[in-house]
């Protein structure tokens, strides 16, 4: 099986490809704008006509996107995220129309939740933020293409690897750092949202199934713990692994963020179903590979 995989370099794409290429007979072939990746594909910039080239050369029987933007402006986010599916499903509508595509979506896109009440695939879709809307333009591009598609809805990875960009990686980094001097002190914003936390493994997993499932799978599958954890508790549980013995400052004022999504839960029956997956991995697993991973990293940047 020629598994195609855009964005492997990133986050989640490398514990996917790591995952993929342990698949007995599967070929996996990266692609991205790496010079080093074997297809050169940038779903920013490239034309469709040319996309479908690059397509038909590696004549892939799935495709994996990986590729996404987090932060930026919104003309980056708007790029990567929104037309870079477009411009994939149109290419392969053309180039290799019987191959299933697998596209990493985003929790974000469903905006705030109900406490209590994990979201399923058929709730409105209202995110607040230009991160949510355009991953939710890709989730339409991808849903609208006539194609074997399927969109794994994320929620918030957590795991080995996790980039300074996001919370979880860069309070691991903060912790490092501070050591075990009980007069440091970590100011943090508003930690009283919740979210749910998936080990980066699971997600990997899930991308696993969805490549391989035979038939069609539903358009949109969530990709979560199906618990909602308060971001205070995670802090507090990675400064605990960490030896860390002064002050956690949190910011009372809370942020515009938080106060627009307190709240963020999926709820997973739907991926149970269609593919059998339910994650492997509680949050506890998730903080032990993360924080081990940290140790054995270099200095803060």
């Amino acid at each position: 099986m020629r598994i195609l995989v855009l964005g492997g370099t990133g986050y989640l794409g490398r514990h996917v490809a790591e995952r993929l290429r342990a698949l007995p007979g599967a070929q996996i072939l990266a692609a991205g704008r790496d010079a080093a990746a074997g297809y050169r594909i940038d779903l920013a910039t490239d034309r469709p006509e040319r996309l479908a080239k690059t397509l038909a050369a590696a004549a892939p029987d799935a495709v994996v996107n990986c590729a996404g933007a987090t932060g930026g402006d919104p003309v980056t986010l708007a790029e990567v995220n929104a037309r870079g599916p477009a411009v994939l499903c149109a290419a392969l509508r053309e180039a290799a129309p019987a191959a299933r595509l697998v596209h990493l979506g985003s929790a974000a896109e469903y905006g705030p939740g109900t406490p209590e009440e994990p979201v399923t695939e058929s709730a409105p879709a209202c995110p607040v933020t230009p991160y949510g809307a355009t991953k939710l333009a890709g989730t339409l591009a991808v849903a609208s293409a006539a194609l074997d598609a399927v969109v794994l809805r994320v929620g918030n990875p957590v795991g080995p690897g996790a980039p300074l960009a996001g919370l979880p990686g860069r309070m691991a980094a903060l912790l490092r750092s501070a050591g075990a001097d009980p007069a440091a002190e970590l100011r943090l914003g508003d930690l009283s949202a919740h979210r749910d936390f998936v080990d980066v493994r699971d997600v990997a997993g899930a991308v696993e199934l969805a490549a391989t499932a035979p038939g069609p799978l539903p358009p949109v599958l969530n990709i979560g713990s199906g618990t909602a954890v308060p971001v205070r508790e995670l802090v507090h549980r990675l400064a605990r692994r960490s030896g860390f013995r002064g002050k956690l400052a949190e910011s009372t004022g809370g942020s515009a963020r938080s106060a627009r999504v307190s709240w963020q839960c999926s709820d997973i029956t739907r991926a149970d179903r269609a593919l059998g997956w339910r994650p492997a991995h509680d949050l506890d697993d998730a903080l032990d590979a993360l924080w081990a991973a940290t140790a054995e990293s270099g200095p803060v940047p």
